[in-house]
């Protein structure tokens, strides 16, 4: 990086948070705090929907997944337009009606305090762990690519958000997600646009024949992770329970001008969304193919700490790999150039015998990768804490990038962070306000001021929990996989207590409570025993749809035996 770029990155991300902090600085009401400006347009809720969904592991870790495993990750996304179609015409009318603050006063009214509670506890928790993870996941692979220190990256990325959140409230989210958002398409395309130039015309091709354009598998195997069963079923389910039940979108779209506000900004999200992470696979295997076409491509991506073991006692050992894979990526280009002379020549025999030396020559340099992987691993336990493959991206926004747009691509990341980030700790602040506060310590009727500065002073504190979490979080998983596999858990008996709620009117508020938590220790025992038998584990999206329907199943089954008069429910609280 040079002045240039830290210019630009600087004048981005502080330009927009001065911006939103000035804008919003007088916000003394409660309810513009938690909901935002009253008279907020479908488009500002599409954006801040979009943003607080696509943090800076969407734009960092998924052209890398791609990069690795090809585009199937873009089934995982097949369910969500209905997902979000049904939260258009079930969920969203309730809150509007009941003009509530968060999903979990619904549950009140609905159920009783106690399920009331146990929504929002499940909400913050599973929440402020993935807030710890929407800081820690830029900030490592910057420090890492950069040499930055970890722990101020962290901080520093943190306490900005924390800056204009707390400040503004949801009215502060709002306005800033539209101008993040803006820089986050602005420099994606451009990014996708350099991309394309370094690249020949037959690149999505090879894409192809190295097997990574295979967007669809019908195989109906539950142990993997992405198919078009786990993506229509599990990822609906996932959807449903994110747009519906998570209080980070909830509030993103309840505060509109009108209940079609609400409505157009969700399908704006429904239209959009499996185009825009389409086009960010088709990035990473593209990315792919760029590499394979690259002479010198590394053996792995983590750069910095490879460098670090070359110079190392065991440099001989590391230099040995790097040479065995320069050998092998110098043999796959021939194979490479080989296939592509016989697929336009088109001698369908020769094109055969051509791609199935280029794959056998791919199995040999993946090989070396893994060799490569396992040995750093080793030397340097550390490195456990991402995968290569969340390297891949930014290692080229770093080498291949003019300088000017390496700033502001850099300015993508941090403003995905921030808005994801921010939407975060407005949800956390609101629920642990309206949901936990005031059920043991009653707002002030008559003192907004005082009820804003308890708002205020919660979103700062996990704003602070979320980055200690950070400071001290490690992963074995991909970044982007992280985020949904904590989610997978977290979840469904949140989403099967809102499909008991909306649907089944005569179940009451004890057999729903315990049947949430029932549900809720299926999902954790399936984990656990699938990461400790691993010939039983199931792909993690699976775990949305097992567990919902075991709430739902176990509150029918509850009730039967409580028995007891249904609850009289006013036409109000069902819409």
């Amino acid at each position: 990086m040079n002045a240039i770029d830290w210019l630009v990155l600087l004048g981005t991300i502080l330009g927009i948070v001065a911006y939103g902090t000035w804008r919003t600085r007088h916000t003394d009401n409660l309810t513009t705090y938690l909901k935002g400006n009253s008279t907020t347009k479908w488009g500002t809720i599409g954006l801040s929907v979009m943003a607080t969904q696509a943090s800076t592991i969407t734009y960092l870790s998924l052209p890398g997944v791609a990069s690795e495993n090809g585009i199937a990750f873009i089934q995982n996304y097949f369910g969500l337009p209905l997902a979000l179609i049904v939260v258009c015409a079930v969920f969203l009318p309730i809150y509007r009606k009941l003009g509530v603050y968060t999903a979990y006063e619904y549950l009140g009214q609905r159920f009783d305090q106690k399920t009331r509670l146990l929504g929002a506890g499940l909400f913050v928790l599973q929440r402020g762990l993935q807030a710890g993870i929407t800081i820690y996941a830029p900030a490592i692979i910057l420090a890492t690519v950069l040499g930055w220190r970890l722990d101020v990256t962290i901080v520093c990325t943190g306490l900005l958000a924390i800056i204009y959140t707390v400040t503004g409230g949801s009215a502060a989210v709002h306005l800033t997600q539209k101008w993040q958002m803006a820089v986050i398409f602005g420099g994606m395309v451009t990014a996708f646009v350099v991309l394309l130039t370094k690249l020949p015309a037959d690149a999505l091709h090879i894409a192809g024949a190295m097997g990574k354009l295979n967007a669809v598998d019908f195989t109906p195997d539950p142990k993997l992770r992405y198919t078009v069963w786990t993506g229509i079923l599990g990822g609906f389910f996932l959807s449903l329970s994110y747009f519906g039940t998570d209080q980070s979108q909830v509030q993103r779209y309840i505060g509109g001008a009108r209940l079609r506000e609400g409505r157009l900004g969700l399908m704006f999200n429904a239209v959009l969304k499996i185009p825009m992470q389409f086009f960010i696979v088709i990035l990473g295997a593209l990315l792919f193919v760029f590499y394979q076409l690259q002479p010198g491509t590394p053996v792995l991506f983590n750069q910095t700490v490879w460098q670090q073991q070359i110079n190392g006692p065991q440099g001989a050992a590391f230099r040995a790999i790097e040479e065995k894979h320069a050998v092998l990526h110098a043999d796959k280009q021939t194979k490479i150039r080989a296939w592509v002379a016989a697929h336009e020549s088109g001698d369908a025999p020769a094109e055969a015998a051509a791609r199935a030396a280029l794959t056998a020559a791919q199995k040999a340099s993946l090989a070396v990768r893994n060799e490569a992987r396992d040995t750093l691993q080793a030397a340097d336990p550390a490195a456990k804490k991402t995968k290569d493959s969340d390297y891949v991206f930014i290692s080229f926004i770093l080498t291949q990038l003019p300088h000017g747009l390496i700033g502001l691509l850099l300015a993508v990341m941090f403003s995905s962070a921030l808005s994801s980030k921010a939407g975060e700790l407005n949800a956390l602040g609101t629920t642990s306000t309206i949901d936990l506060w005031r059920h043991f310590r009653p707002l002030a009727a008559h003192d907004e001021v005082r009820n804003v500065r308890v708002a205020k002073w919660l979103t700062a504190l996990w704003g602070f929990f979320a980055i200690g979490f950070a400071l001290f979080v490690s992963f074995a998983e991909n970044l982007i996989e992280a985020l949904n596999i904590v989610a997978s858990i977290f979840y469904p008996a949140l989403l099967g207590v809102f499909v008991v709620a909306f649907f089944l009117k005569h179940v009451k508020g004890s057999a729903v409570f315990w049947a949430a938590i029932a549900a809720q220790s299926v999902v954790l025992v399936i984990f656990f025993f699938g990461k400790a038998y691993p010939a039983w584990e199931i792909g993690y999206l699976w775990l949305n749809p097992i567990g919902c329907a075991a709430c739902v199943v176990f509150s029918l089954g509850l009730q039967i035996m409580i028995g007891g008069e249904p609850r009289n429910l006013t036409t109000d609280e069902h819409g």
